[in-house]
């Protein structure tokens, strides 16, 4: 169900599953950059076997949500749970179950693409044997296959990022998390990496929360959460969040969300 907070920012996580358990559970987590929010009370679940999309312009706090559920920032106030798992109170078990895209690319661009998936999962002390088997079995499912061998510098821009994806896949996450992947692809690279992605969600049963600041980049399956000033404005199915703001397409809607975020702060006309 959708959730528009009033006062902004202020509603509980949506139940993610009928289990209770959220792939990811964010709820009133608040982040400040000296005095600064960066993140306001910010509430939201990701569902397991779910694509979820969110959604905000540069500078909503998509990548300080981003770090804070990787740990690379501690967690000020609030609660960030993977599977059930406290990333405060179990960071080993809660990381084991999350696979990462950071916004800048992180390969090694003179070793090969088997040689970067090799060392990763040396990384995540996983035995050679498994690691060659485990990586032909991602390199296949984002159609890289028949790339082991070149160096990673010989791909496009949107193999690499594919390339990025099969790397966090390595250990076997059922979480996967993506931070503007899509920034730099052309239109094409970018078409052919969501269908990737969202083939991992319905073929394997990944949960993902993808964040990004391009609508075209939404489809009327996934579910949506809209970010904006560091402020959960809308969380729910996409056709739900469009029939609650009154809107015919995501581009209006988020114009209609973040125009009544503005008047309700008291920075409207």
């Amino acid at each position: 169900m959708i959730q528009i907070p009033t006062p902004l920012g202020r509603s509980p996580a949506p139940r993610a599953a009928a289990s209770g358990i959220a792939a990811l559970s964010i709820e009133h987590v608040t982040h400040h950059y000296g005095p600064r929010v960066a993140l306001d009370d910010v509430s939201l679940a990701v569902a397991p076997g779910t694509f979820t999309a969110l959604l905000g312009l540069n500078g909503a706090g998509k990548s300080t949500l981003v770090a804070l559920v990787t740990r690379l920032f501690g967690i000020q106030r609030g609660t960030i749970g993977i599977f059930g798992h406290d990333i405060s109170r179990e960071p080993g078990e809660a990381l084991r179950g999350l696979g990462v895209v950071f916004q800048p690319r992180t390969l090694d661009l003179d070793l090969s693409v088997q040689q970067n998936l090799l060392y990763h999962a040396a990384l995540h002390g996983i035995g050679r044997r498994d690691a060659r088997t485990r990586a032909a079995e991602m390199l296949a499912q984002v159609g890289l296959g028949d790339r082991r061998a070149s160096t990673v510098r010989d791909l496009s821009g949107g193999q690499m990022r594919r390339l990025e994806i099969a790397r966090a896949l390595l250990h076997r996450p059922r979480l996967l998390l993506l931070d503007e992947p899509t920034v730099g692809l052309d239109v094409k690279a970018r078409a052919e990496m969501l269908g990737h992605v969202r083939a991992l969600v319905h073929d394997h049963g990944i949960a993902v929360l993808f964040a990004t600041h391009l609508f075209d980049e939404i489809a009327e399956s996934d579910q949506l959460v809209v970010l904006h000033q560091g402020r959960v404005l809308a969380c729910g199915a996409l056709p739900a969040v469009l029939a609650q703001s009154g809107a015919r397409d995501l581009h209006s809607a988020f114009m209609r969300l973040t125009g009544a975020a503005a008047d309700r702060s008291g920075a409207g006309p």
